[in-house]
């Protein structure tokens, strides 16, 4: 099983390679070719359970077929490491994260001078946003199925508390990007966003179980943790900022088989629940690809 596991993932890695690189051809021939290529970044980065699994440690869910790792095929790099690690926060960019058979070295140590290139996906972890929603939300629903429980529930005095957090992940993330250039200084550096969980419009309460009007609630959430990614990245003014958002509509939770991006409330044997499948770590690697080239 698992050597049936790894061929179609090789060829899945093999046709992105080539469909991103023929369509490509004309706008890429001047692009850099990078040598040293390093990843960054939490669970959204890692890949937890898309097959292959890492064991280097275990805890981190790390999979040789995470976006990072179709990147890396595409753009044929010389060299490419991965130390994204499930459950990092941007305080695990500089500090060991306690993980099973751990721990995770800091991510930041993998970095050295010659690093030429280096994506981070990191700030959902930051003062448990996205540990809270899920673990909240749903349980909400059957309070109000058609209301918004959730936004309510974390809006005091009229603060809505989850997003009050965001502006301290932005400084945060733009903290990591300065240290970044420091132990890189001539990587070209990419901040990559979230893909989308919920759709604009519509619910699939069978697969996320929020409230209805919770929904809406998600994606205000989600575009403005990606906002504050964005602002980082702009402050910095040596990173770039790569939207998965936009691209992922109709890509969401509620989208049918094979076309979604992110799982939902169930866990799978081959994703997490809440997490990408592997489609979605396809998705995510031809849109940094595409950013990349243009």
């Amino acid at each position: 099983m698992r050597r049936t596991l790894l061929v179609l993932v090789v060829a899945a890695c093999t046709l992105l390679a080539t469909t991103v690189t023929a369509s490509a051809a004309p706008q890429v021939r001047h692009h850099r070719h990078y040598q040293h290529y390093t990843a960054l970044g939490d669970s959204y980065t890692a890949g937890p359970l898309i097959p292959l699994q890492r064991l280097d440690p275990v805890g981190c869910l790390r999979s040789t077929s995470n976006y990072p790792s179709l990147l890396a095929i595409a753009l044929r790099v010389g060299s490419f490491t991965d130390v994204s690690c499930s459950g990092a926060d941007t305080h695990d960019m500089v500090a060991p994260q306690d993980v099973v058979l751990g721990p995770n070295p800091p991510q930041l140590d993998a970095l050295r001078p010659d690093t030429d290139l280096v994506t981070l996906g990191i700030g959902g972890n930051d003062y448990s946003v996205f540990g809270t929603i899920v673990g909240t939300c749903p349980g909400l629903r059957d309070s109000d199925p058609a209301g918004n429980p959730c936004e309510r529930h974390f809006t005091v005095d009229g603060v809505d508390t989850i997003k009050a957090r965001l502006p301290r992940t932005q400084a945060n993330v733009t903290a990591v990007l300065g240290e970044i250039h420091d132990r890189a200084p001539d990587a070209d550096v990419l901040v990559i966003g979230y893909p989308r969980i919920a759709p604009p419009s519509g619910t699939c309460p069978a697969v996320l179980p929020f409230a209805d009007g919770d929904y809406a609630w998600l994606n205000s959430v989600e575009e403005e943790l990606n906002a504050a990614l964005a602002k980082a990245a702009a402050d910095d003014g040596h990173a770039s900022y790569v939207d998965t958002f936009t691209p992922s509509l109709g890509h969401d939770a509620c989208a049918p088989p094979g076309r979604a991006w992110i799982n939902g409330k169930d866990l799978k044997p081959w994703a997490a629940n809440y997490h990408p499948f592997f489609t979605g770590m396809q998705g995510v690697a031809a849109v940094t690809y595409a950013h990349l080239r243009d």
